[in-house]
């Protein structure tokens, strides 16, 4: 059976009441409903229970993870090879205009 603190919760947590939220959302400086501070108190309790249940097993033995398979970042050598001059770049471009691509515009005048 997990360890259950003072206020009831499991893990030694708090409990979210609803004066907790209503505390936290003035710090917040937040407007809640009543409704509202009922569904925060809810889904906050069940946080807590959830990160009580992964404190049970965590221990030192367990190592800390962001990724559940590592991932390396994959790198190639930075070489300078052969490129196209600017003519050649444009050479097939529907529309160029001073050395440069000629696109439509898309932000009219707003700009």
């Amino acid at each position: 059976m997990p360890e259950t603190s003072a206020a009831g919760a499991p893990g030694g947590a708090a409990e979210i009441t609803a004066e907790t939220v209503q505390h936290l959302a003035g710090l917040a400086r937040i407007a809640l409903t009543d409704a509202e501070v009922a569904s925060l108190t809810s889904e906050l309790g069940s946080i807590l229970t959830s990160i009580a249940k992964v404190s049970e097993v965590a221990s030192d033995e367990v190592p800390a993870t962001s990724h559940p398979i590592p991932i390396n970042n994959v790198m190639r050598r930075d070489v300078v090879a052969d490129v196209l001059s600017q003519d050649e770049a444009l050479a097939n471009a529907p529309e160029a205009a001073d050395g440069m691509f000629r696109v439509s515009s898309i932000l009219g005048d707003e700009q």
